[in-house]
């Protein structure tokens, strides 16, 4: 018997029996789909973290520095970071956020922190409303806070260490915030107020975050020195630093560290660290693998169920077509033929059950994606073949001992079986 006559059989045999090898199959599907959602929304949902990180800017370095005496530190690591070269450090900036309420015509912060409140429901969870116009986020910077967190000018100029020295009373805005604040008239050159103190636009940072009402362009940058009249009293302690590499990121880091110890005298006078956002990405990257690997592996266990039921549903299947094999061995066909029908209709069990488990983990995995993440999640290519080549193995593997039994059966006896 050749292999198309194999197959043929296998399908006869398969429709003859319609719910029996539905109810067969639905292990593997299930498993199929388990395994393709979890494993594809834990993916997508990891490259949707990586994408925000790289938004932000890779190669930074979170620095934290707190001096006892209540002095500003970031003068010091200014100037440290700046003597190290660009060969590895690019710029540093403080990374604080301010509180004030800004005020252009009738538009104001306060009245943009009721809409905030309103995108939340009773429950807690968050509503989405589309692009609603949301209070801004507030930053000290240097004249390298773009440099730090990976914005580009759309237009005007950026902060200067002239407006640092001069306490200038100039902000950059975020896309987002330029939009919020002014629609589509071009900002630069306007007006806001700060906490009732004018501030001039000098600069407006492009678009880098346009899928999120809580964006990364939704922000109004000041100069640093400007804080002891937005919020006087206000000290610094947290600051970026922007490595030229991920090679200049670990030995910038090693060199701040050793820095910080000697400005905060060991501990004695203060204290501060220094740690790589790339440290936070492989850890990120690791833990979601090791996350894919626990929850896919629980979900393969139904897998395995499923590949118990296509070696009892084939031992049903042998049993009640002993005489039928008794006939064909004693005809003269070899065991290997036997082998070869038996495991067709085990991996043709599988593999249709495999093409309808890729089907409903495809759907599972976009509604998942909508549901978690707000994004478009598609299982790839390599997920997706390897789903349906898992099953077929399946398939072979479990269909190997009932095959084996029905080529063993002795001709004589088979034909006495009722």
């Amino acid at each position: 018997m050749n292999i198309r006559q194999a197959i043929k059989m296998a399908v006869k045999s398969i429709l003859g029996s319609k719910g029996r090898s539905m109810l067969t199959m639905l292990g593997i599907i299930i498993g199929i789909a388990s395994v393709m959602t979890i494993v594809s929304t834990i993916n997508g949902m990891n490259e949707q973290n990586l994408k925000q990180m790289e938004a932000m800017g890779t190669n930074r370095i979170d620095v934290s520095a707190y001096l006892y005496n209540g002095q500003n530190a970031f003068e010091a690591l200014y100037n440290y970071c700046n003597s190290l070269g660009s060969d590895l450090v690019l710029g540093v900036t403080p990374n604080s956020n301010a509180s004030a309420t800004v005020v252009y015509g009738s538009k104001s912060s306060t009245a943009m922190q009721k809409n905030q409140e309103n995108m939340w429901s009773m429950d807690g969870s968050q509503q989405n409303q589309g692009n609603v116009a949301l209070p801004p986020n507030l930053y000290y910077g240097s004249d390298q806070y773009s440099v730090c967190n990976n914005f580009t000018l759309a237009g005007g100029r950026d902060l200067s260490a002239i407006d640092i020295k001069n306490y200038a009373q100039v902000c950059i805005l975020g896309a987002r915030a330029a939009q919020n604040f002014f629609n589509y008239a071009d900002p630069v050159g306007q007006t806001m107020q700060i906490n009732g103190l004018p501030f001039t636009v000098v600069g407006v940072y492009a678009e880098k975050d346009p899928n999120s009402n809580w964006s990364m362009d939704n922000v109004i940058v000041f100069p640093y020195s400007v804080s002891r009249l937005i919020q006087p009293g206000t000290t610094m302690n947290d600051f970026t630093v922007k490595a030229a590499s991920a090679e200049a990121a670990v030995e910038a880091t090693s060199r701040i560290s050793g820095f910080l110890t000697g400005l905060t005298n060991n501990g004695k006078s203060g204290n501060g660290y220094a740690n790589s956002n790339n440290q936070w990405q492989n850890s990120v990257n690791e833990q979601a693998t090791m996350m894919s690997l626990v929850l896919g592996g629980i979900a393969a266990i139904s897998l395995l169920v499923g590949g118990i039921g296509i070696m009892n549903i084939m031992l049903v299947t042998v049993t009640e077509r002993t005489r039928e094999i008794g006939i064909r061995r004693a005809i003269g066909a070899e065991r290997s033929s036997i082998v070869t029908q038996f495991l067709i209709e085990a991996a043709m069990l599988c593999g249709i059950g495999g093409l309808i488990g890729m089907a409903l983990g495809t759907v599972a995995t976009r509604v998942a994606g909508k549901l978690l993440v707000h994004v478009d999640i598609w299982p790839s290519p390599a997920i997706t073949v390897g789903a349906f080549l898992l099953s077929v193995l399946l398939g072979v593997v479990f269909g190997i001992y009932p095959a084996a039994k029905a080529s063993k059966l002795q001709p004589v006896e088979a034909l006495r079986a009722e």
